[in-house]
């Protein structure tokens, strides 16, 4: 069983999963997690590989979030958080019930879910989401999504760097995971946003 002493000491190497999660939720039947140092290709020839990165921000120094000219703040219900994120992926989303699961969690902090919309038309552009687990001191980020008409402006840096200055104070540090080889290239954004690290998780499913 993971221990708390051995996640904090080393978060994105011991397990591909913010430490709360690890705790409660068991792999499903078929599903194997391995970390990149410990993966031997050869041996699942017969499994789909999704290599996931993990990277970590100390939470000491984050850049100042600065919202694009034309965008500001703005309060949104869960159907229209559910409704933003899923209109960003092709391939994965979330339902206003699942989203609902959220904030009966132990680590829901409502001042840690985001948007921002577009000044002039009302749409909205760009939502975050983030976790605080205040048994580890420590922030997550879930959901960093900006609408496809609104990328490249900020907004992604935006999302990220108020989240990270929301936990400032509350957790001594942050966490982030994302798809390698995502064609949006999240990992870029958030190491310009300060997160480090090279760990790679490999999530083996049976085909």
């Amino acid at each position: 069983m993971l221990t708390k002493q051995a996640y904090l000491a080393d978060p994105c190497r011991a397990s591909s999963l913010p430490y709360w999660k690890a705790c409660r939720i068991v792999p499903p039947p078929g599903t194997v997690l391995i970390h990149e140092e410990d993966f031997i290709p050869a041996n699942y020839p017969d499994c789909q590989d999704e290599p996931y990165f993990r990277l970590r921000h100390n939470l000491k120094a984050v850049p100042a979030p600065q919202l694009p000219e034309g965008f500001s703040p703005c309060a949104l219900s869960l159907s229209e958080y559910a409704s933003h994120i899923s209109s960003c992926y092709q391939d994965i989303g979330v339902t206003e019930s699942e989203l609902r699961q959220f904030t009966n969690r132990t680590v829901y902090d409502p001042t840690l879910w985001i948007a921002a919309k577009d000044s002039r038309t009302g749409a909205v552009a760009a939502t975050g989401i983030a976790d605080l687990d205040r048994e580890i001191r420590k922030g997550i980020l879930e959901w960093i999504q900006v609408s496809p008409e609104y990328r490249g402006c900020g907004l992604g840096r935006w999302l990220v760097c108020e989240l990270l200055r929301r936990m400032q104070g509350r957790a001594d540090f942050a966490t982030v995971s994302g798809r390698c080889g995502n064609p949006t290239n999240p990992e870029q954004l958030y190491r310009v946003c300060g997160f480090t690290g090279r760990d790679v998780w490999h999530i083996l499913t049976s085909v």
